[in-house]
């Protein structure tokens, strides 16, 4: 199910985010097209930054030091420019959490974490931004009067505090990755593929859990107070639907639903029925519900109808998405063209294996890893196959689009080291690549310079496969 098109794409992203962070630790963006939600999220962020500079002050061990302050993640912070702004408006104006900073700091103080930490000689550079994460969820999340400073904020939610705290998450995360952790950048990216699988079996019982939903306002309707020949004589060919039962008794999908508590209800009702109001209002479902008759071939067909116009253009299905998982918006072409494949696969005598596996082989499953790290263990060799080929006359090689070097750089890592894929399939993929997420011109100027550096690398001896 997770196949080679999808890997590439996903470790592309993370060595962008991994290499882009190594070089500099960026603190998150003002968010583009802000609601009041997300501008209460992004403030309250900042201003939880700056309570930890200003905690990192006040906590000292004995002799004065103190280990938070001269952390490099509180050191990183201060440099920001939007830090720095708020620091100096704090000096002459009140600060949000002044009132919970003394109990704040005697409480990190007082803590096992700190303890732990201001014993340390031999601090790694997780430990940096590993301290502060810990003081964040356990200290100052957990504090009655942050708790009660943030609920008077003007336009406050909970959902912004929870955006709000992902923002936190992130920013820990990319400090740690910017620290040079590939093993915790593999876990991100087993964490990804592992998210892209869940997307497939989301999509996999959508149609059981939207025919529930229906199958709950039939029943609803039967029992109204004032009943039309409708409601008492349903049509139940919706509800009866052949591919949906063989959903339900598909054992590969109730494990994995089983195994991981997968299910759309109750936390995105709202979004199903108004997905079920789209259906029922479109001639797609006029059609299938006014056949004359219908089979399994046409219960499956109804249901790749229903995704493919219906359901993969909802707005309100893609924001949910996006709620759920920062990486399904990116995810959902190519999950939902297994999904429809999947749909094929059902619609035929024996659908007992039409779940796709995640994994064609264990050489895709290793893919990802193997790429990933191969990259990071020789950038610079691979940068400079690129910069001997970059015309200094019209380029200068510090200037390349960012995501142009890290897209070259991920074809020349596998074109040198994983002699089974031919090298034209592998700069075919990387050209798309570039299309899909660098800028307009992107495809054919990396065509180009791998045009340059592929007869090189051969005639050097580096390249033997065709």
């Amino acid at each position: 199910m997770i196949n080679r098109v999808l890997i590439r794409i996903k470790v592309v992203q993370l060595l962008y985010s991994y290499l882009l962070l190594e070089k500099q630790f960026l603190l998150e963006s003002q968010p583009s097209s802000p609601t009041k939600e997300k501008r209460f999220a992004y403030s309250l962020y900042l201003d939880w930054l700056v309570l930890m500079t200003r905690l990192a002050q006040k906590v000292e061990k004995r002799g004065g030091e103190c280990p938070l302050r001269d952390n490099r993640f509180t050191a990183t912070i201060l440099l920001d420019d939007k830090i720095k702004s708020l620091v100096a408006k704090y000096r002459i104006e009140d600060f949000p959490f002044a009132q919970a900073e003394a109990e704040l700091a005697a409480a990190v103080k007082e803590s096992g974490v700190f303890k732990l930490y201001a014993k340390k000689t031999d601090r790694m550079p997780g430990d940096e931004a590993g301290i502060w994460r810990e003081i964040f969820n356990q200290i100052i999340l957990a504090d009655a009067k942050v708790n009660s400073a943030i609920e008077a904020r003007e336009n406050f939610t909970i959902r912004g505090v929870e955006r709000a705290k992902e923002l936190m998450e992130t920013t820990f995360t990319n400090f740690y990755s910017s620290q040079g952790h590939v093993i915790d950048a593999l876990k991100q990216l087993e964490q990804s593929l592992s998210k892209a699988r869940e997307l497939y079996f989301r999509l996999l019982i959508l149609p059981i859990e939207l025919t529930d939903l229906r199958e709950r306002e039939i029943d609803a309707n039967r029992h109204k107070y004032i009943t039309t020949s409708e409601d008492l004589n349903p049509n139940m060919r919706f509800v009866e639907n052949q591919f949906v039962a063989a959903l339900r008794e598909n054992p590969d999908i109730y494990k994995y639903v089983s195994e991981n508590k997968l299910s759309w209800l109750p936390e995105d009702e709202r979004m199903l029925t108004a997905l079920l109001r789209s259906i029922k209002e479109s001639d797609i479902y006029y059609d299938y519900m006014n056949f004359p008759a219908t089979d399994y071939h046409t219960d499956c067909e109804f249901w790749r109808n229903v995704f493919k116009f219906i359901i993969f253009s909802d707005p309100d299905f893609a924001e949910t998405l996006e709620d759920k998982s920062v990486f399904w918006n990116d995810d959902m072409d190519i999950i939902g063209t297994f999904l429809l494949k999947t749909i094929k696969r059902f619609d035929s005598e024996n659908h007992s294996d039409a779940v796709l596996p995640k994994f064609k082989d264990d050489e895709d499953a290793r893919f990802g890893a193997e790429l990933f790290s191969a990259v990071v263990r020789n950038r610079e060799k691979y940068r400079s196959y690129i910069d001997m080929f970059v015309n200094s006359d019209s380029w200068d090689s510090d200037r390349l689009a960012f995501m142009d070097v890290v897209v070259m750089l991920t074809a020349i890592a596998e074109i040198l080291n994983f002699p089974k894929i031919p090298t034209s399939v592998s700069i075919n993929e990387y050209i798309e690549i570039a299309k899909c997420y660098s800028t307009g011109k992107s495809g054919a100027f990396i065509n180009g310079l791998l045009a340059s550096v592929i007869p090189q690398l051969r005639a050097d001896g580096i390249l033997t496969k065709e």
